[in-house]
């Protein structure tokens, strides 16, 4: 993409700066839905942090919490316990008045569904000047400005005289990428954005995304089930359970030749009172279930499952003083007989 945008007006107040600690900040987030009187715990003391700038997927399987986290963050709904601050803006005690302004100018959305993004009775350049027109921040003739130069940066300029019902799946969703991103939101927040949509398309709106983020800055988080668009990132945290579990880290090396290789690694996350979840596949590997063996080496932590038959019994008590190899159990002790002697 070689457009280039300005986008400091109309949007969060200029004087707001960078949040301090990140961007978006969650710490022991808790989400509770009561229903017939039966609790369920959809967020259950996850953290997360992503700082200003920072394009970051979060990954889950259905049922994980990842959709529950955004809605919270969206403003349109609000957790139980912890705290999440988006922008500076506390989103545990704002007011209504504070959560329309929020919602208005702080984080822009994409949802799903394609329907939901776009009104069927406008054109596209209509849609992405609505938001504009609501927020009243900008004089007629720079709001057609942004609006073209939005439509361009997404590469869908070609259907901004066009309703909903005329384009395609892909434009869709990148005309809705510019209605999300027309007031200069601070954080774009995108709930499955590829979900009803082909491989290519799919490529396409995420590779849209990206480009809004370069060129604009704005902190985006993308949320999906889909392990593919993390290939896409350079940071992709994985929710299990209503909690962060792993996240991974890509990155570009050159080597001495010059060539280039992609890395990526896969790290636990560690809550503050120390908990980690160890990754399925690790678990399934080694049969890891009920109580596990721990050994605290110079460098790291070892993690083995127990002996067969040492699952419900503890082990021998060891003499004090005396150090053993966790990984080498304890010799008994032989004591001679009188026929020994």
């Amino acid at each position: 993409m070689s457009t280039t945008i300005e986008l400091t007006g109309g949007g969060a107040p200029a004087s707001a700066g960078p949040a301090e600690g990140g961007e978006i900040r969650c710490a022991d987030l808790v989400r509770i839905f009561a229903t017939d009187g039966v609790e369920v715990q959809a967020l259950q003391g996850l953290t997360l942090t992503v700082e200003p700038g920072e394009i970051v997927a979060v990954v889950g399987a259905s049922g994980s919490g990842k959709s529950t986290l955004l809605t919270i963050l969206s403003g349109l709904d609000t957790p139980t316990g912890g705290s999440a601050v988006v922008a500076g803006t506390d989103l545990l005690t704002m007011g209504h008045a504070e959560r329309v302004r929020y919602q208005r100018s702080t984080v822009g959305f994409v949802w799903q569904q394609t329907s939901r993004n776009l009104l069927p009775y406008l054109t596209a350049t209509e849609n992405v000047r609505l938001p504009l027109e609501l927020a009243g921040a900008l004089p007629r003739r720079e709001r057609a400005r942004r609006v073209e130069a939005l439509l361009e940066l997404l590469e869908v300029g070609h259907v901004a005289g066009r309703r909903p019902g005329e384009m395609s799946g892909g434009e869709q969703q990148r005309t809705a990428i510019a209605v999300a991103a027309a007031n200069n939101p601070r954080v774009l927040l995108a709930d499955e954005p590829t979900g009803e949509l082909d491989e290519a398309t799919s490529v396409e709106v995420l590779e849209a995304l990206r480009g809004v983020n370069r060129e604009t800055g704005v902190t985006t988080l993308i949320v999906t089930h889909d392990p593919t668009v993390s290939e896409h990132v350079a940071r992709t945290v994985q929710i299990r359970d209503g909690r962060t579990s792993t996240e991974t880290l890509r990155r570009t090396e050159v080597d001495e030749h010059g060539a280039e290789r992609h890395v990526a690694e896969e790290f636990a996350v560690v809550d503050r009172v120390g908990r980690l979840q160890l990754p399925q596949d690790f678990v399934h590997a080694l049969d890891l279930r009920d109580r596990v063996r721990l050994a605290l080496e110079p460098d790291h932590v070892g993690v083995w499952p127990a002996a067969p038959g040492q699952t419900a019994e503890p082990h021998p008590p060891v003499e004090p003083h005396t150090p053993v190899e966790p990984h080498s159990p304890v010799e008994p002790v032989e004591t001679p007989t009188e026929e020994d002697r």
